[in-house]
């Protein structure tokens, strides 16, 4: 199985940002990381190992990115709309440079937006935000709305909110979406959310499932059995979803 390590100065970002990429073809596949995780947890936990053999045969290929989560959704030292505004950067990050990185290595039509936990979130906003780039969304333990307290996870903008943060939140702008052509997009994506049942961000899964029903885009929610949020857990779910 192929493995390389990539890094460049991110003009998005103005700082250097690095990722690993595993495998040589198949389906390209974003993988975020989970709250202010790094690009190499996802190899370290061993959920690259559990997808090895959809590697070495070239149905999947990995791009494992890195996050800056805490200079943006977890930069509790600034201010909230400085937060989502570093978080829109991070996003045209990964559209405008690892997108196009990954065209030019591997130029199948085919792109999979991955995550679990907060990595979860990143994949989803992602892929609805931007249908018509993304084939297939896989999205394990997320919260997709992040202005709503649960649990011991806090609202991220402490109350604040304005018109950025509602375009970043799944749960906030898809009930409003009357676009028929992302709609449309939306409808031809393949969506997989899968959560514990004693997770605390079933609700929230359940909810955005929800608005999914009622916009007539089709997905699938599997609920697992306990809290099934860790990497154990994840290390099952990986071989079945993607």
């Amino acid at each position: 199985m192929r493995r390389e390590y990539v890094a460049w100065w991110s003009p998005c970002l103005q700082r250097t940002m690095e990722l690993l990429v595993f495998g040589h073809a198949g389906a390209r596949v974003l993988v975020f990381p989970t709250r202010s995780g790094r690009f190499y947890d996802y190899e370290n936990w061993g959920l690259v190992a559990s997808l090895q053999p959809a590697i070495a045969q070239g149905y999947l290929q990995l791009y494992c990115v890195d996050s800056i989560d805490r200079e943006s959704l977890y930069a509790t030292d600034s201010p909230p709309w400085q937060r989502i505004a570093r978080h829109r950067q991070y996003e045209a990050y990964i559209l405008e440079e690892v997108v196009p990185f990954s065209e030019q290595r591997n130029p199948g039509p085919h792109l999979i937006a991955h995550g679990c936990s907060l990595g979860a979130y990143h994949a989803a906003a992602l892929a609805f935000r931007h249908p018509q780039r993304f084939r297939k969304v896989v999205a394990l333990s997320g919260r997709y709305d992040l202005t709503t307290p649960v649990g011991s996870y806090r609202d991220l903008f402490d109350g604040h909110y304005d018109e950025l943060i509602y375009f970043h939140m799944p749960c906030h702008f898809l009930p409003a979406l009357t676009d028929p052509l992302l709609l449309d997009a939306l409808r031809r994506l393949e969506i997989i959310l899968a959560v514990g049942e004693s997770d605390v961000f079933l609700p929230n899964n359940r909810r955005l499932s929800e608005i999914l029903w009622n916009k007539g885009i089709w997905h699938a929610l599997h609920v697992w059995p306990g809290e099934a949020h860790c990497a154990a857990d994840w290390r099952q779910m990986v071989p079945r979803y993607l």
